[in-house]
């Protein structure tokens, strides 16, 4: 007996060391990078959480935009509070658009919008060898900036938008960029979209628009608060001359495609 005490005493010997190693090992103090850390672990995870909430719900509002045509914009909203009375809107499909109209549109603003991903980086690089003097802003930019941001320079929209725009090239079709965009885009002083802008300006419907009048709805898109279509400068009608060609020369070339079928 004595004998199988000592054993279970010798066997119980290397147990009772390992328990106490693993108790010093366990009550040592934490690092100095936990301490630090420890009082900010909440911050870190709720960032995490709403980031990942914030890019659930881009991915589903860029989804639903593609099907359901945003019922009014910011732009619409606030120059609507500055005139003090609703503005001149009225949306119209895709096919009740001249298709001139489209190929105006992006021969003005974005010549090789069939051929990108939401960013044309040739003109990037043009407007940062141009010091910034001229715009290199997409149709998908603008129709991003336009339907789910703000009007604004600032570093935090420009972040918004390019964290977007990829979205809406991938959940919608190039054609459906240009029928929103159309829709959206301001032709004049509380004037929004091609329909009420046909109507404004010619006293036709956007499906019965001509080359000419296309081509000065474009002019005037870049600045609809200094330009008339139905009484053009001299500026926009050299301007409308040149969207008329340029619309014509991507027609012919293959530009046009991705949103003709």
């Amino acid at each position: 007996m004595a004998g199988e005490k000592q054993k279970s005493a010798s066997q119980q010997g290397p147990r009772l060391v390992k328990a106490k190693k693993t108790r010093k090992k366990a009550e040592a103090p934490p690092r100095l990078v936990d301490r630090i850390l420890a009082p900010y672990r909440w911050l870190v995870k709720w960032t995490f959480r709403l980031v990942l909430i914030a890019v659930v719900l881009a991915i589903a509002l860029a989804a639903l935009f593609g099907w359901v045509n945003p019922p009014t914009t910011h732009t619409m909203w606030s120059e609507g509070r500055r005139l003090a009375e609703p503005v001149d809107h009225t949306w119209v499909p895709a096919e009740q658009i001249a298709p001139v109209m489209f190929r105006s549109a992006v021969a003005a603003e974005d010549a090789n919008f069939c051929l990108h991903w939401g960013f044309d980086v040739e003109a990037i690089q043009a407007a940062i060898e141009a010091g910034g003097a001229r715009g290199a802003s997409t149709i998908s930019q603008q129709v991003v900036k336009n339907v789910y941001l703000w009007q604004g320079r600032s570093w935090v929209r420009k972040a918004m938008e390019a964290g977007l725009t990829p979205l809406v090239e991938a959940f919608w079709s190039k054609r459906r960029i240009l029928e929103v965009y159309l829709n959206i885009a301001e032709f004049d002083e509380g004037v929004f979209g091609v329909q009420a802008a046909a109507v404004h300006y010619f006293g036709v419907d956007a499906r019965d628009l001509s080359a000419v009048q296309a081509a000065r709805l474009a002019a005037v898109l870049p600045s609809p608060k200094t330009r008339s279509a139905s009484q053009p400068s001299s500026f926009v009608q050299r301007r409308g001359g040149s969207i008329r060609a340029g619309a014509e020369t991507i027609n012919a070339d293959g530009r046009a495609d991705c949103f003709q079928g």
